[in-house]
């Protein structure tokens, strides 16, 4: 049976992933993920297309004290409040506008340091909302192999580089796809699953280093080509119809 082999989250978009074995998965998605995120001297998001070396940042969240610790490659770090400030700020999420708070602190001077440009950390008003359009998304392992296998590997590329919320083992390559339209459970909760996801350059990039090692959109391309709008797909979008905890090891069951 399908099942459920890893999580992949984190509270600051683009830096290093988390793998729990459990999550809370609420209507607008995975409890804590993505609550945080980077933007540049105009207020414009910044991520790990532009700077793939992000993912060297690990960043840890303390809910029961609204506390940030990110942690820097050489053993730097910066710790403090994570409540959202004064400021405030619209970002555009490919299109989509996103409010939110900028968090005041040492985190400036350390992420300028780090990327040698002005960045800040900003935190969403609205949880959810630093979610891509959907707030689930999800990927076989067999797909993963099969991407690997078309682009010449003989081992299977780390699944991390596509930073997918749930991954799937005990299915056929992109049988995923083929669950557009229907629900699915996982553990205690109920997703339903949507379009295909379309990839980004991040995916070409080592998720331990950030730094590009595997041509993944071309050989997306190539081997499954390219949807009515111009995109690559891989591994495919969920809303949440019934909210609940869920687990590694968890059957995937398509309703």
């Amino acid at each position: 049976m399908p099942s459920v082999t890893r999580f992949n989250v984190t509270p600051v978009k683009s830096t290093r992933l988390h793998q729990p074995d459990e999550v809370r998965i609420e209507p607008y998605g995975v409890v804590g993920n993505r609550e945080f995120f980077l933007v540049d001297e105009g207020g414009r998001l910044f991520g790990g297309a532009k700077l793939g070396e992000l993912v060297r940042i690990a960043a840890e969240y303390d809910a029961s004290a609204d506390a940030l610790r990110l942690r820097f490659p050489g053993g730097v770090e910066a710790e403090g409040p994570a409540a959202g400030g004064e400021e405030r700020l619209e970002t555009s999420f490919w299109g989509r506008t996103v409010t939110a708070r900028v968090v005041e602190g040492p985190w400036t001077e350390h992420l300028s340091r780090f990327a040698g440009r002005d960045l800040r950390l900003a935190r969403v008003e609205h949880p959810g909302d630093g979610n891509d359009v959907r707030p689930i998304t999800l990927v076989s392992l067999a797909s993963v192999e099969e991407l690997s296998r078309q682009g010449g590997r003989a081992d299977p590329v780390d699944p991390r580089r596509f930073r997918m919320t749930i991954e799937i083992d005990g299915i056929q390559a992109h049988e995923e796809d083929s669950w557009n339209g229907r629900r699915v459970q996982i553990g205690e909760a109920v997703l339903a699953v949507g379009d295909p996801v379309p990839r980004c350059v991040v995916t070409t990039q080592d998720p331990e280093t950030g730094m590009r090692d595997f041509p993944t959109l071309s050989v997306i391309k190539r081997y499954r080509g390219v949807s009515e709008d111009g995109d690559l797909p891989f591994g495919v979008y969920a809303s949440v119809a019934e909210p609940g905890l869920a687990r590694v090891g968890d059957p995937v069951m398509p309703l």
